[in-house]
């Protein structure tokens, strides 16, 4: 059963512009299932998981790219970057948007060569797992935290109220499209315990000589079970018994591998006492629900972590928001030495829109008390929204909103 994806237009959008499409993403997001859906019977579709065709793209790009024409879809590109530089020879004699499609697992050893290879020619989108809008079958737009968008959102087709023993279903199960296939539906833990496997194994062992696999997992297990919090490197390496700098080597790899995303902090020349530590949020909660080994939506939902796990979702579905949409995310986290927070910051048009992240029903207005914490960073501060378990959008006060999780 496929779910039709919020990038879709957004990839029909490059593929008319550039004549090279790039979609990047984690493995299991639906990457390849996406583009067979929207690809026509004119273009083929070629994998380089099958080890001749690898070998004959790696060995004689020329050869390859005469015995499969465009417009093809190249999936696993990765295993082939050798290819880069006779692709953009031939889009360039060509001069035809929308010749090649091409799927990466990861981007750490493939992101370099297309944007060096391919400048001016590719388009590139990061497609993560399956957000709530399209699980529910609505539309997805950025989310602005703005009146008139949040107004749209509640009043359009499709809202549904979702109740708290819902939503930790969800996070228990996370994005990953085949775990919200009705015909098929696997075991959660069994589908995870081969994902990492896979992860493991084909992705970091083979492209980046990753060469302890049991410290590996542990640091993975280490970075989930600090999800929503300041990076600390010291300690990620204490946990899995290596050093620091490789600590910050590994996270990087989860970083381009999409598996965990970075928030920045906001600070400008003004802010003067902000702290430059990243935040690190898993894009799919249900990896790391099971690298922390809870075992039902109901222990996570009781569990000391519980307000994690509902900033990480929220965090990793106003991303998608942006990321669906072919835009920047314009997200920033804001923590100073006085140990003021704001969860989120949206600088959007030189505008300032703070969010708070709160699991409860009832946050009260204090819960927006540190957004005054930004007068005077240089952009003006507009409306912000506390992003909470209430039955329905309401003003907290004149200037900010009460917005239910599940309208995000």
């Amino acid at each position: 059963m496929y779910i039709p994806r919020a990038m879709e237009q957004t990839v029909k959008d490059i593929s008319a512009s550039f004549p090279v499409l790039l979609v990047t993403g984690a493995r299991q997001v639906g990457k390849t299932t996406m583009l067979q859906a929207l690809r026509d019977n004119t273009r083929r579709y070629v994998t380089l998981d099958d080890p001749l065709l690898r070998q004959l793209a790696v060995s004689d790009p020329a050869l390859f790219l005469q015995r499969f024409e465009p417009p093809v879809l190249i999936d696993e590109i990765q295993y082939a970057p050798e290819i880069l530089p006779h692709i953009k020879m031939l889009v360039d004699k060509r001069q035809r948007s929308g010749d090649f499609w091409l799927i990466g697992s990861q981007t750490f050893h493939m992101m370099k060569g297309a944007s060096e290879s391919l400048a001016g020619r590719v388009g590139i989108v990061n497609l993560l797992g399956l957000s709530n809008n399209e699980l529910s079958g609505r539309v997805s737009v950025p989310f602005t935290g703005q009146p008139a968008d949040l107004m749209a959102r509640a009043q359009a087709r499709g809202v549904k109220p979702m109740s708290l023993n819902d939503l930790f279903a969800l996070i228990f199960r996370g994005g990953m499209p085949a775990l919200h296939d009705e015909d098929r539906s696997p075991d959660v833990e069994v589908f995870f315990s081969s994902y990492l496997q896979t992860y493991l194994r084909r992705d970091i062992k083979d492209l980046t000589q990753v060469g302890d696999e049991i410290s590996f997992l542990r640091f993975v297990s280490s970075a989930a079970a600090r999800t929503g919090q300041l990076v600390n490197y010291a300690d990620m390496a204490r946990d899995a018994g290596i050093s620091p700098p490789t600590a910050k080597q590994w996270l990087s790899i989860l970083v381009s591998s999409g598996v965990v995303y970075l928030l920045e902090p906001y600070h400008t020349n003004i802010l003067k006492r902000t702290i430059k530590a990243p935040r690190l949020y898993f894009l799919d909660t249900g990896l790391c629900a099971y690298l922390s080994r809870w075992t039902t939506p109901e222990a996570l939902q009781a569990g000391a972590m519980s307000g994690a796990y509902f900033e990480t979702w929220v965090v990793a579905e106003i991303l998608k928001s942006y990321l669906n949409s072919g835009r920047r995310p314009p997200l920033y986290h804001y923590r100073d030495r006085d140990m003021r927070e704001i969860d989120l910051v949206l600088d959007i048009d030189d505008t300032l829109h703070p969010i708070e992240i709160k699991l409860s029903a009832n946050p009260g207005t204090q819960s927006t008390r540190q957004f005054k914490t930004l007068a005077g960073s240089g952009p003006r501060v507009g409306e912000g929204s506390v992003i909470c378990l209430a039955s329905d959008l309401l003003p907290a006060d004149r200037k900010n909103w009460f917005v239910p999780a599940w309208l995000i």
